[in-house]
């Protein structure tokens, strides 16, 4: 019998939507709006924004949003200090993010879980076949959502020092839960970026996931990362001083988008806390290193 539930019937016809939207111009299309400091312009996409989103700003380090010289200024805002106090217990490993659990768990061997029904492998959302895939085999890892309305700066849940760094093109579907369910391979599938960092003898890889409108991605090191020409496999240097402390910022997204973490077997084990659906914030501890 055909299912001709409401709901999933506008869950399909998104999905659908987003097969053919031209994702790429669409999503350079915002990056160049969300950049522009034409006041009128600026000034109605941050209070259409707001009126829509409702982002906390209380917790910002200017809380006014039309004083912000670009949507895109508004949207990587800076929180005041000490609005974000990390777990200073070296056992602790912090979120890097304000957002939701969308997945945490051990991985199935090389495998890791989507979302009910679907996972993908190691190897496709690391974009190598061997070498670092390896290395996390059969240890743990969180996929970590962040919506329009959360802060998007990116920090390190562990000390650490960046070892190897590289671009690897894609779609940009759209990262929400909708989507998660219905697109097969949908964080290897999108356009992403893979630090791999080492807190002493543990490694540990932190995946940006681009995403519909998510213009850019970038590092505190290589600065704007996306969007890129030409979209191909980049290799991305990694500077001599390339080391960051627990809760430093290592990066932004612009409009909301996805990180994952990946850890080793045997590294550390996730809080009973950190279940699907779990609210998050940065500095906020996750798991215990072993």
């Amino acid at each position: 019998m055909a299912n001709h539930d409401p709901a999933a019937l506008s869950a399909r016809a998104f999905i659908a939507l987003q097969h053919l939207l031209p994702q790429h111009w669409l999503t350079g299309l915002v990056h160049r709006a969300t950049r522009s400091r034409a006041p009128l312009l600026k000034n109605r996409l941050i209070a259409s924004f707001c009126n829509s989103f409702h982002p906390d700003m209380s917790d910002a380090e200017q809380p006014d949003p039309l004083s912000f010289e670009s949507f895109n200024a508004f949207f990587t805002r800076a929180l005041r200090a000490g609005a974000r106090p990390a777990d200073a217990d070296p056992a602790a490993l912090v979120s890097p993010v304000d957002g939701t659990v969308s997945q945490a768990g051990a991985l199935d061997g090389a495998r890791l879980l989507q979302a009910k029904g679907h996972d993908y492998t190691l190897e496709a959302l690391l974009d190598e076949s061997a070498g670092w895939p390896a290395v996390f085999a059969g240890g743990s890892f969180a996929t970590l959502y962040l919506a329009p309305y959360n802060y998007h700066r990116i920090h390190m849940p562990l000390p650490g020092t960046l070892r190897a760094a590289w671009y690897v093109p894609g779609d940009l579907f759209s990262v929400n839960a909708t989507t998660a369910a219905s697109v097969a391979g949908l964080f290897a599938r999108n356009e992403r970026v893979v630090c791999i960092f080492e807190h002493g003898p543990v490694p540990f890889a932190m995946v940006l996931v681009g995403a519909l409108f998510v213009g850019s991605m970038s590092t505190v090191w290589h600065g704007d990362i996306t969007p890129r020409r030409p979209r191909r496999r980049a290799a991305l240097p990694v500077p001599v001083q390339a080391s960051l402390a627990k809760s430093a910022e290592m990066g932004r997204f612009n409009m909301g988008s996805t990180v994952i973490l990946l850890l080793p077997p045997g590294a550390a084990e996730w809080l009973p806390t950190v279940r699907p659906g779990a609210t998050i914030r940065v500095g906020q501890s996750l798991a215990r290193l072993r």
